[in-house]
């Protein structure tokens, strides 16, 4: 069922304000009311469509990850198809990196808000294709399992951490992906 006209642009003009709230303000200033009033829709409106802070965070990720993963499904090399399986992989993880670092606030508010918020939705996306690489590159591997493994240091509490201690994330994913797919 598609979306009525006019709740495609209360949800676009209430996305609009809370993109422009997050750069502005930060996360901190992102409130359901604060929210309203900046796209002009009632709170109740808002909570209706998005639940809580939360699903609103989850609804500013949503429209940078459909670009995303267009990019590693369909687009150039070495991130999309036509490169070797263990250069996707590679691709993949400085890829999400940069994509969790731009979006860290959002993600660490929507995947900290229960014990399973971050899996589901994209997480399984990621699985998915980062699964099917490894048993492309390495299928003595459980691809399942290596997928999990690589995808965890993306967790959004965890970039926090690695952000500001230790070595680079980037880093530290290449030598796991060495580790797990020697030349």
């Amino acid at each position: 069922m598609s979306e009525r006209a006019d709740a495609a642009r209360n949800r676009a003009k209430i996305l609009a304000a809370a993109a422009d709230i997050v750069a502005t303000r930060g996360i901190e200033g992102l409130g359901m009311a604060e929210v309203a009033a900046a796209s002009g829709v009632g709170v109740g409106t808002l909570y209706r469509r998005f639940g809580d802070r939360s699903g609103l965070a989850h609804a500013l990720i949503d429209d940078s990850e459909r670009d995303f993963q267009q990019a590693f499904l369909t687009g150039p090399p070495p991130l999309g198809p036509d490169a070797l399986a263990v250069d996707r992989v590679r691709a993949f993880l400085h890829a999400l990196t940069d994509r969790t670092l731009a979006q860290l606030d959002l993600l660490l508010m929507a995947e900290t808000t229960g014990p399973l918020a971050r899996f589901g939705g994209a997480y399984d996306v990621y699985h998915r294709h980062l699964a099917v690489l490894v048993e492309r590159a390495r299928p003595a591997l459980d691809a399942a399992f290596t997928a999990d493994a690589l995808l965890a240091p993306l967790a959004a509490n965890l970039v926090t951490h690695r952000r500001s201690t230790g070595p680079t994330i980037k880093a530290g994913l290449d030598a796991l992906v060495d580790g797990l797919f020697p030349a």
